[in-house]
């Protein structure tokens, strides 16, 4: 069978430097750097396989392709489409897990290190002249901050999570975690798994490793945040719904949270007046650590391999 493939949003996972070919070999194929929501019905009428990133799939969209088999989620995360209906009308919804593992984990520490060091701003101040003016042999607007000793709250093990927390104790911190299910990692021995209560009471820093979901909206609101430390710093490359900005925003204002790191937001992009773009210490950068190429080539090759598996009559990332 010759396939009819669409690619609904190609651009933020292959803006040019990867290749698309892999998938011709199973069928036409029609690749679209962005999809309008107006658009995506007239662009998947006849589709019988749609690989999207962040185009929404939703229950009027779907039927409005009779001959859909197949939904390829280009990330981990698969919000965007409503999967119980697809399964109800018997399309396949496949996502690619874990391929940016790694750089999710090494984003998480890239926004505490800057937290911890500045260095943007010194390397900034550094070429304005700040440093050659200087009596003395170094200058800093911002002490540094000792990661050792520390103790840093995980919020959810699955792999980057554990990843995280294996990173943190090399650095010499105290890791916390908070897993639905922590009696499957009882074999990590330098990890404390406690509730989120004693989790948020307890860790000088919290870093957020869970999906969004009804029951995570707004994790970290007024009422959570004033159960933890006084000068807690957070860091949040999972997803901008765990946190009330509006919250967060005042408690970097009022210096109970003393710094953030953030690479998510509710809105993407944010609006120009989202609250925390005005936040002190609010480091913000724009949904990047899943984006390395090497992540952005594994995450194609593995939808590649799905759709593969997907025409060979094999289930493979099914979710």
């Amino acid at each position: 069978m010759k396939h009819e493939i669409v690619v609904l949003d190609g651009y933020a996972l292959n803006p040019g430097d990867l290749s698309w070919d892999g998938l011709k070999d199973f069928g036409n194929l029609t690749v679209y750097d962005y999809t309008a929501d107006n658009q995506i019905i007239d662009r998947i009428q006849k589709a019988t396989i749609v690989l999207t990133n962040k185009t929404p799939l939703s229950k009027p969209t779907i039927d409005a392709a009779q001959q859909l088999a197949y939904i390829g989620v280009m990330a981990t995360g698969y919000d965007e489409v409503d999967v119980q209906y697809a399964h109800e009308k018997g399309i396949i919804v496949t996502n690619v897990p874990a391929y940016s593992t790694y750089s999710v984990a090494q984003m998480t520490f890239a926004l505490l290190f800057e937290i911890c060091h500045r260095v943007g701003h010194h390397d900034r101040e550094v070429h304005t002249g700040r440093w050659s003016a200087q009596r003395d042999f170094c200058f800093w607007d911002f002490p540094g901050i000792e990661l050792k000793d520390k103790t840093i709250g995980v919020v959810g093990f699955g792999q980057i999570g554990s990843k995280v927390a294996a990173i943190a104790h090399l650095l010499g911190m105290h890791v916390l975690a908070y897993t639905r299910n922590p009696t499957s990692k009882t074999g990590v021995d330098f990890v404390s798994f406690v509730d989120l209560e004693k989790l948020f009471a307890s860790s000088d820093i919290i870093s957020f490793h869970i999906p969004a979901s009804s029951e995570t909206k707004n994790l970290v609101d007024r009422t959570s945040i004033a159960h933890m430390k006084k000068g807690v710093i957070l860091i949040n490359t999972a997803r901008g719904t765990l946190f009330d900005e509006q919250a967060v925003a005042e408690a970097l204002h009022a210096g109970h949270i003393q710094a953030a790191g953030i690479d998510v937001m509710v809105q993407e992009p944010p609006h120009e007046q989202n609250v925390l773009l005005q936040a002190p210490n609010c480091i913000i950068t724009p949904h990047i650590a899943w984006g390395t190429t090497e992540a952005r080539i594994r995450c194609l090759e593995i939808s590649i391999m799905n759709v593969k598996s997907f025409v060979h009559g094999i289930s493979e990332h099914v979710v």
